[in-house]
């Protein structure tokens, strides 16, 4: 098996790039393009787009034309980004990204066959040209972010919960596959503010937002709906679900161990679950959900209630 190291890195510098070949000639008579002619497109075709999985989707496909892969892989933990384009293959080759400092992820190729030493100098002569714009597309990617996500919490803010919202109704219909919400109100949270102040409100808001998702599966999605009340997507799933979901968040929130001068500051969720009914619209699906919060509102806080 043919590995890169960890510690090895591709830096975007004039060394590196005199020493991955930019200012050398490879032999390339059996080849179908030129590493010059490759990687001169590779440039071109990389800037247009700003999406990090189309970039790298693009770059596996281009390069197949100099050095044949099996698949590529891409992660970036920091962002959550796991991406992977073929199969997965016995031989391989990581490389640790770096620009100007600025840890850009780690790409491994794969194939059956062992790369030779000319095709990983192709190789990393070609990722050379896929710095720039993956750095661009992770910029704009967290610029995106930072725009849809609630500062305080580090969930999604009200304009990502009405674009995942409508995105998810609409995948709901077209596969035929059931989808819900939960509206979550943080209990006497008006009184936590008055009795300690809104600091010690800001926190609570947080340890309760942590539990919500710390309490869910990677496909649900939790977004600040305002002021003490959360809204939580529920892909596929059903009443059943939804409320098994439910009852699992108001015991994670019920068990916050949050000290406050040294003595545990009591929390509790009261939760209202809707599922999405035939060609309901979006805002009657979170008025059901929200009606159902009050009720369990009304019937003794702490406790979920299920909308008709």
């Amino acid at each position: 098996m043919v590995t890169r190291p960890p510690s090895n890195t591709i830096d975007f510098d004039a060394a590196k790039l005199q020493r991955l070949g930019y200012a050398r000639e490879l032999h390339k008579t059996l080849q179908p393009i030129s590493l010059a002619q490759l990687r001169q497109q590779l440039n071109m075709r990389l800037q247009t787009s700003l999406e990090v999985e189309r970039i790298v989707e693009m770059f596996f496909h281009e390069v197949q034309r100099l050095v044949p892969l099996g698949a590529v892989s891409y992660q970036l933990h920091a962002c959550d980004l796991h991406l992977e384009f073929g199969q997965r293959a016995s031989h391989s080759a990581g490389y640790r990204l770096n620009h100007d400092g600025d840890f850009l992820g780690e790409l491994t190729l794969r194939r059956n066959q062992r790369f030779t030493d000319e095709e990983l100098g192709q190789l990393e002569s070609l990722l050379a040209s896929m710095l720039f714009p993956l750095r661009n597309a992770l910029l704009y990617r967290a610029a995106l972010q930072t725009a849809l996500r609630d500062p305080l919490t580090q969930t999604g803010n009200r304009i990502a919960m009405q674009q995942s919202l409508k995105r998810e109704v609409e995948l709901a219909r077209r596969n035929m596959q059931p989808m819900s919400v939960l509206m979550v109100d943080i209990d006497h949270f008006k009184q936590i503010n008055d009795q300690y102040g809104h600091l010690i409100g800001d926190q609570a808001l947080i340890a309760v937002a942590n539990a919500l998702k710390d309490s869910l599966r990677n496909v649900d999605m939790v977004f600040r709906f305002g002021g003490e009340e959360f809204m939580v997507l529920l892909s596929n799933t059903d009443p059943i679900g939804a409320a098994m979901v439910g009852e699992r968040v108001r015991l994670a929130v019920q068990n916050i161990q949050h000290l406050v001068h040294n003595q545990p500051l009591p929390l509790s969720v009261s939760l209202g679950c809707a599922t999405l009914q035939g060609a309901e619209s979006m805002d009657s699906l979170l008025e059901r959900a929200d009606q159902a919060m009050y009720e369990s509102k009304r019937g003794g806080r702490n406790r979920l209630s299920m909308a008709g």
